[in-house]
């Protein structure tokens, strides 16, 4: 698969701690990429980073060949770069149907409030909310609202989504849907880099895996090779459930 995003080195220091240290990836056009590792490893920092959020101390992002390390938040929108929040907020007071206008108006250049809520209209029918359109976004669910954070950011027609924890908090049953969400998304085209706790999510649903730690990568590749990696184990997954997933070798 072409490569279309690129860290070469990066890192990102705030004051005293290096919360990200040279990390050097690639993320691949189409895949859905897994991003995980223990809390403070540095997974939110890195995708921060990417999207304009905090910038890099030192290194290079590229998309496409271009350098994009130091663009704003609203132009690597316009590039399709979209992400999620672990941590939901919509516009609370706003309907459901006008916290997503607002992402397209945000995002899309030349989009007039008639077209934007056409379009986003679409968007809510995809996440399944059409229903909810005209309740203000307060009311929603907690599985709502993580829907409604989808939604926002596929009206921002991305080439490339980061998903941060989209399945935290949610139910068996919240997680099962969110996760088919996922696989549609992929499967129209967008390439997805996915912070997740689950290994059962990560397992069934992405390509490849990076696994952080103390800001470093300390693995990369399938997913069953990885999470039996010794040093992944010891970072992050344990012998408890190595064992019981048959990928540790110790007695």
């Amino acid at each position: 698969m072409a490569e279309l995003l690129r860290l070469d080195a990066v890192s990102r220091r705030f004051s005293g701690l290096k919360a990200l240290d040279e990390v050097t990836l690639d993320v691949r056009r189409g895949e859905v990429l897994g991003l995980i590792g223990p809390n403070g490893a540095g997974k939110t920092t890195l995708v921060n980073v990417v999207t304009g959020v905090t910038p890099a101390t030192s290194g290079t992002v590229t998309l496409q060949g271009r350098d994009i390390t130091r663009l704003k938040t609203f132009r690597l929108a316009r590039l399709g770069l979209a992400r999620t929040f672990q941590i939901v907020q919509p516009f609370a007071e706003l309907s459901v149907l006008d916290n997503v206008t607002a992402a397209i108006l945000f995002s899309q250049a030349g989009a007039t409030v008639k077209s934007a809520r056409e379009a986003a209209m679409a968007d809510l029918a995809f996440v399944g909310l059409d229903r909810q359109a005209a309740q203000p976004a307060a009311t929603l669910t907690l599985a709502m609202r993580k829907r409604l954070e989808l939604a926002k950011a596929l009206a921002m027609k991305p080439r490339l989504l980061f998903l941060d924890e989209v399945n935290a908090g949610l139910n068996s049953a919240e997680v099962e849907r969110a996760t088919d969400l996922i696989r549609r998304l992929a499967d129209s085209g967008i390439t997805i880099v996915m912070i997740e706790h689950l290994m059962k999510v990560v397992l069934n649903v992405c390509t490849r895996i990076l696994v952080l730690h103390n800001g470093r990568l300390i693995a990369d590749g399938a997913p069953r090779e990885v999470i039996a990696h010794p040093a992944v184990v010891q970072a992050y997954l344990g012998h408890k459930y190595a064992q019981q997933a048959g990928l540790d070798g110790r007695a």
